[in-house]
């Protein structure tokens, strides 16, 4: 009698992939955003434009890695982890040193920051219990107001654009705060949902 073997089935992706090398790398400039921007007290502009642009680049790989791993199927649970993990990493070591060199004020900072780690701890909660809750329109504002706002603060600016800064960082924790709110509600919809869902079935 001739053994046929089973198919094989789908394999995971490798986490040792392109995606995952740009969260680790986006990782690694955390540090050296904190050394280029407090550098001399932040006196130095040329480390404030480094920084900026240190910050840019790091934002860009955020933007990539996620689509990169969509479209080639590299999807891993590292990086589910990792990536919101450096995000937050890079923003917060932005925003703290923003504030060590009194250019922008510990409210604000300590408002995005709180605010990131609550949605991250339950986006870890969630993605073990149910999944991933797909980002929301709000959501992606708000990476695109905190994107531009922070670097406009690593920017040594003056005069106008100092102040229209202001308003970009403004508008940034309207949404943070906006957006957080909203996704608590979400992942409480979610967990009832869940809950009620055995007993439904049971019903029926």
């Amino acid at each position: 009698m001739t053994r046929v073997d089973p198919a094989p089935g789908p394999t995971a992706p490798r986490v040792v992939n392109l995606p995952n090398a740009l969260t680790v790398l986006r990782l690694a400039v955390v540090p050296v955003l904190a050394i280029v921007l407090l550098q001399d007290g932040g006196r130095d502009d040329s480390g404030r434009w480094w920084a900026a642009v240190l910050f840019v680049a790091a934002i860009l790989t955020d933007w990539s890695d996620g689509m990169i791993a969509r479209r080639t199927g590299t999807v891993t649970e590292f990086g589910k982890l990792a990536d919101p993990i450096a995000d937050k990493a890079l923003t917060g070591m932005a925003l703290i040193g923003l504030s060590i060199l009194a250019l922008l004020p510990w409210w604000v900072t300590v408002v995005i920051l709180a605010r990131e780690l609550a949605v991250t701890l339950l986006r870890v909660w969630v993605i073990r219990q149910h999944g991933v809750i797909p980002a929301s329109r709000g959501g992606k504002l708000k990476t695109v107001a905190q994107s531009i706002a922070i670097p406009a603060y690593l920017l040594p600016l003056s005069g106008v654009l100092a102040s229209a800064r202001w308003w970009l960082m403004a508008v940034a924790v309207v949404l943070t705060v906006g957006t957080g709110i909203d996704y608590f509600a979400r992942a409480i919809a979610l967990r009832r949902a869940a809950a009620a869902g055995p007993a439904t079935d049971t019903a029926a």
